[in-house]
């Protein structure tokens, strides 16, 4: 794996409509898909039951887990797919990320992400997920 993801908003497209950029330019060998994480606890149970920020910060805190399970990090992120139960919830997620990105991405680029609201999650308890796309270092 050679070169730094890059983040773009081409010239002619509207201004992004939160923390993401329209596309990333990945130098990638081998591409891993993280499957959504949910907010579980290592025990297996549910974290933060009806209380979606504390969900956020599980969903999240799973997700960096995984990717330093593989030996990557934020920076390898090529693309987010978030997914929330309530459309009411979007306001709230929107505050959560832009308090948690400047952590993970302290350059200020942050990879595309497409947000989705679904009618449930795999269990009623679940009110967000949050699945990416990374490079693995080869």
């Amino acid at each position: 794996m050679t070169g730094k993801i890059d983040y773009i908003n081409p010239p002619g497209t509207g201004p992004a409509q939160g923390l993401y950029a329209h596309v990333a330019r990945v130098p990638a060998g081998t591409l891993l898909f993280i499957a959504g994480q949910l907010s579980v606890g290592r025990d297996g149970a549910v974290v933060g039951k009806g209380d979606f920020e504390r969900q956020f910060q599980q969903v999240f805190e799973n997700l960096g887990a995984v990717l330093a399970g593989m030996g990557i990090g934020w920076s390898d992120i090529g693309k987010f797919t978030t997914y929330l139960v309530h459309s009411q919830d979007i306001e709230t997620f929107m505050r959560a990320r832009a308090a948690l990105f400047p952590r993970l991405f302290p350059e200020g680029r942050h990879p595309p992400n497409t947000l989705l609201v679904v009618d449930r999650l795999v269990k009623e308890d679940f009110l967000l997920e949050v699945e990416a796309v990374a490079r693995a270092k080869d």
